[in-house]
This record gives structure tokens, C-alpha cells and sequence, in this order.
């Protein structure tokens, strides 16, 4: 009996093509931009994103704080949400390397309000910070995957565009969104300056993620990508199967939508066991235990010893990611096995 891994979508393993292209990839020194396959990818993205360039970084996190370091001095202020991923899963980060202050805007299911975050945006006073950046999620994570619609996205660079303060989008389900959407990504990154794409969340690539931007911000973003370790010289072995990952996986996450919204019904349907509905849109599904009397560690224990992880938690609400290895029957086995753990 195989092992169900529900855990993250970034469990996902390459795919035999992405591992063929690894071993043919044409490679060259990425820290002086000889990487063909490497440029490659930057292009790639930044096509997509309705951009001017891009940058090939190690991981999602350093996107997003090499993009802080980027639009922003040391002692300045930037406007986040206060389950938003970089403030709150980046090892702190943002005050660490980028040396900024939080202002932090309350969430609705993922979606700051446009009008929070104007409030939040400091006038000139010799007392306050300079507000240099706004960033927005996009499926937003601790929300369960929720998409932020377009208006709200909109609303919020309208904002910025008002006061002269860049939008960072931390697009690492970007995809995600823009297939539960119906739209290609760069409709969705239009309402931003820059976005981080995650290339291992779902789309099977091993390692890696892409921050677009202008060319005169990649440029900058270079600098500070070398500076946190990020020249990574022959990368182009990774950076193929970011390029399938992009062209190839990225066009069938609605299967893992669809598969998600199955098993979300099939847990929801067990005695004790809850998930909204409604609130289930993209691969990420939030499900509460409350009603069986147990907490999340205790369900976690229990299905691993039926091979199944999950991650668990000292509260009763946890987390199921769908992803390309999980098909009818995983669902159906989990299903069962949840089914059967919470009576034990």
C-alpha cells in the first residue's frame, strides 16, 4: 500500500520529463548570466506575468525577501496582511535582512480591504516611517487556499498607485488562482509591480521560484540574490523542469481543484468532521475535527500509521494539500482511513 502524502503540495516529485530534461539541460554559469536554460525560464515567467524581466531564485521565501530588500530602505514600514506567509512563515525575515516594520491589515478569508490599507499608509510626519510597500497573497495559505478576486486585488494597487507605493505580489500559487479564476496568470499579476512564482508548490519542479518585476528591478534584485547566497552557477539543471513546470503543469491544477473539492466532500460527509464548502477553491483544504473530539496531532498520528501524513496541530482545524500525485484513489483511501481513525 503506497504512501498518501498530503501534507504540502510541495511534496511533489519531478516528473520523468522534468528528470529527462534535467539530465539534457544545456548549462553555463548563471552568476554571469551564461545560463541558457536559465535565461530561458526568466523569460519564460516574465512573459507570463505581463512583466519585463525576471529573476531565477532557490525558493518562494527568498522571492519574497529578496523582493522587501529590493523596494525598500532599512528603518521603513511596509503594509501586509497578519496571516500573510511573509510575516508570519519567513523566520522573520523582513525585520532580519530587510530591517522594516509591520503594519498589519486584519484578512476576510485572504482579502485585505483596500480602505484598511490606505489607512495604514503613513503621511509625512518626521515622527513616522516611510511606507514603501504593500503585499497581497495570491491563493493566500493560511486562509485555506482562498483566491483574492481581481476587484480586491485592483482596489488594492489603486492604493498604491494613489500614494506611490509598489505592490509586491506573493504569487506562489499564482497558478492556482488563475485557473480557479479562469484567467492566465498575468491578469492576476497585472495588479502588482512585482510577484514571486513558486515553481515546487504543485507543479512538481524540484526546487525554485521566479521574481518578476521590471528591468530595472530584477537588475537591483540581482545584487541582494547574491547577497542571501542565491548564485547558484549551473542551474539550468533545475531551472528545466521549472520551464515544464511552467509551460506543462501549471495548465492541469483545475484536476487537483476538482480532486480537492471531492475530497472535500467526502470528509465533510464523516460524523464529527467539518469543512466549508464554499470555502474549498483551489488544492488547500481546511478540515475541523472538533466535532470527533480530537485534535490535529492525534489525527496526524493515527493516519500516518495508515500512511497517510498530514501535518497536524494542537488544534482541531488541519490542513489536506492536493497535488498531482493524489487521484481518485488516494481520495478514496483517505476518506476511508479518516473514516475509520476517528472511531478508534
Amino acid at each position: 500500500m503506497g504512501l498518501i502524502d498530503l501534507r504540502s503540495d510541495t511534496v511533489t516529485k519531478p516528473t520523468e520529463e522534468m528528470r529527462q530534461a534535467m539530465y539534457k539541460a544545456e548549462v553555463g554559469d548563471d552568476v554571469y548570466r551564461d545560463d541558457p536554460t536559465v535565461n530561458r525560464l526568466e523569460e519564460l515567467v516574465a512573459r507570463e506575468m505581463g512583466k519585463e524581466a525576471a529573476l531565477f531564485v532557490a525558493s518562494g521565501t527568498m522571492a519574497n525577501q529578496v523582493a522587501v530588500m529590493t523596494h525598500t530602505q532599512r528603518g521603513d514600514e511596509i503594509i501586509l496582511g497578519e496571516k500573510s506567509h511573509i510575516y508570519i512563515n519567513e523566520v522573520g525575515g523582513i525585520a532580519y535582512l530587510a530591517g522594516v516594520q509591520t503594519a498589519l491589515v486584519t484578512e476576510i478569508d485572504g482579502v485585505m480591504d483596500a480602505g484598511a490599507v490606505e489607512g495604514k499608509i503613513r503621511s509625512e510626519n518626521i515622527h513616522f516611517p516611510e511606507t514603501s510597500l504593500i503585499c497581497v497573497e495570491n491563493t493566500h495559505n493560511k486562509a485555506g487556499g482562498r483566491v483574492i478576486p481581481l476587484e480586491a486585488m485592483k482596489s488594492i494597487h489603486d492604493v498604491g498607485l494613489r500614494h506611490g507605493v509598489p505592490v509586491h505580489l506573493d504569487g506562489a500559487r499564482i497558478y492556482n488562482a488563475a485557473a480557479y479564476l479562469g484567467v492566465e496568470a498575468k491578469e492576476i499579476a497585472r495588479y502588482c509591480d512585482t510577484v514571486n512564482v513558486c515553481l515546487s508548490k504543485g507543479l512538481c519542479a524540484p526546487v525554485g521560484s521566479v521574481l518578476a518585476g521590471s528591468s530595472e528591478f530584477v537588475e537591483r534584485a540581482r545584487k541582494y540574490r547574491k547577497m542571501l547566497g542565491g548564485g547558484m552557477r549551473q542551474a539550468g539543471i533545475i531551472a528545466a523542469a521549472g520551464i515544464i513546470a511552467v509551460e506543462k503543469m501549471s495548465k492541469r491544477l483545475s484536476k487537483d481543484h476538482e480532486n480537492a473539492f471531492a475530497l472535500a466532500n467526502g470528509l465533510n460527509s464523516l460524523e464529527g468532521v467539518s469543512v466549508d464548502i464554499d470555502k474549498v477553491q483551489t488544492n488547500l483544504i481546511m478540515v475541523d475535527f472538533a466535532g470527533t473530539g480530537l485534535n490535529g496531532v492525534q489525527v496526524a498520528e493515527r493516519l500516518k500509521a495508515n500512511r497517510i501524513l498530514i501535518n497536524g496541530s494542537s488544534e482541531s482545524v488541519v490542513r489536506f494539500a492536493v497535488h498531482y500525485y493524489i487521484g481518485e484513489d488516494e481520495i478514496q483511501r483517505t476518506i476511508q482511513m479518516v473514516s475509520r481513525v476517528i472511531k478508534e
